[in-house]
């Protein structure tokens, strides 16, 4: 069976790369483009892992992680964040909702990638 990804991106190139990208890797993946949207299909298609942008229309990213760990059945899905902010209180804050890894734009597509498969304990393709 295979992995269910949720990237949440507003960034419609980025997304595209890393869908592309992930699905080459044989992973399953579904795009959400704002925070609004990003709670709602992870509440419909319970992810495995949620790729997510903090700077997002609708909400922005922290605000749609607080509502996803909301759900008892997404409290523990492991959250990548990838982000262009290098606020330090940003990401104390989201560290605290319980993120995997956290990523500055621009990321090390194989490290990315690598740690997707650590949180997923999948092997490496």
């Amino acid at each position: 069976m295979k992995h269910r990804i949720l990237i949440v991106e507003d960034d419609k190139n980025v997304s595209l790369a890393l869908s592309t990208r992930l699905s080459s890797s044989g992973f399953d993946v579904s795009i959400a483009y704002d925070a609004a949207a990003a709670v709602v299909e992870a509440r419909k298609n319970h992810p495995d892992l949620i790729l997510l942008d903090l700077m997002l229309p609708a909400g922005g990213g922290a605000v749609a992680l607080q509502r996803i760990r909301n759900f008892a059945s997404l409290a523990s899905t492991p959250t990548i964040v990838l982000t262009a902010m290098r606020d330090p209180f940003i990401r104390s804050m989201v560290s605290e909702l319980g993120i995997t890894a956290y990523f500055e734009k621009p990321y090390d597509s194989g490290e990315l990638l690598a740690a997707i498969h650590e949180a997923l304990a999948a092997p490496i393709q």
